[in-house]
């Protein structure tokens, strides 16, 4: 791993459709893709923020970090953080995509997605979370959670917004207790080469049936190794999360 050249990609878009502006929502005093920003620079050397918007760039300026614009008409951040990677002229083995509403990922979590590549099989990186034994069933089934199953060599074999394996002849409230089951964490890393490819593919049936664009790239022969982590982060999509993000600052600062 250390051999290879490492580069994190923050796609950040204006035009959220649940909550607009929401990288230069204020969090605990700081812009929250400043957060994130800082968070991965604990980690990696090269970081950039890959925006639509000049009103985002402007803000990652002021605060020191490196923006590049792109597209608005990107469906998806990674085909985003393939122009980003071209568009700033970097020269990386492998890109991290990192969430631009994402202010606590973990220096932990980028490190696991960075061992992946330890195994030169490894086209794509992503990270799981094991479920708890003690989680309800309902928690389990949020289709908002996606759902992934790996094979003994720790590379995804599915992905669904459905609860996955289903326990034939066990009563659901017990699927938690009688297996492992893994939520699916959507930080990715991908091989420059692998990266220019798979936004290159047109959407797979697969994929437009779950609305997970990992589906892709399974349907089209792609090896996705699987990192582990214990760490919840807490995303932000809507302004309740925010709210609910300011309040897990706090509590940090506390302890």
């Amino acid at each position: 791993m250390n051999s290879l050249k490492f580069i994190g990609i923050i796609p950040a878009r204006y035009a959220s459709t649940r909550f607009p502006g929401k990288p230069l929502a204020m969090l605990g005093g700081m812009p929250v893709i400043e957060r994130v920003y800082r968070q991965v620079t604990k980690v990696l050397d090269t970081v950039v923020v890959a925006t639509d918007d000049e009103r985002i760039a402007h803000v990652v300026a002021a605060f020191g970090g490196k923006a590049v614009m792109t597209s608005p008409a990107h469906r998806s951040g990674t085909d985003r953080c393939q122009e980003a990677y071209v568009n700033c002229g970097a020269d990386a083995d492998v890109i991290i995509n990192i969430q631009g509403d994402e202010p606590f990922v973990q220096a932990s979590q980028l490190q696991a997605l960075m061992a992946c590549f330890d195994d030169t099989a490894t086209d794509i990186a992503t990270l799981v979370r094991p479920f708890s034994a003690d989680v309800s069933y309902e928690v389990l089934a949020n289709p908002n959670t996606p759902k992934v199953v790996i094979d003994a060599n720790r590379c995804a074999k599915y992905f669904s917004r459905s609860v996955i394996p289903y326990l034939r002849g066990v009563d659901p409230a017990q699927w938690p207790h009688r297996h492992q089951y893994y939520a699916h964490i959507g930080l990715y890393a991908y091989r420059a080469s692998v990266l220019e490819h798979i936004t290159q593919l047109p959407q797979s049936s697969l994929e437009l049936a779950e609305s997970l664009e990992q589906l892709r790239w399974l349907e089209n022969g792609l090896t996705i190794k699987v990192g582990m982590t214990q760490l919840q982060t807490i995303g932000i999509d809507t302004p309740d999360d925010l709210v609910r993000a300011e309040a897990f600052l706090k509590s940090q600062c506390h302890d």
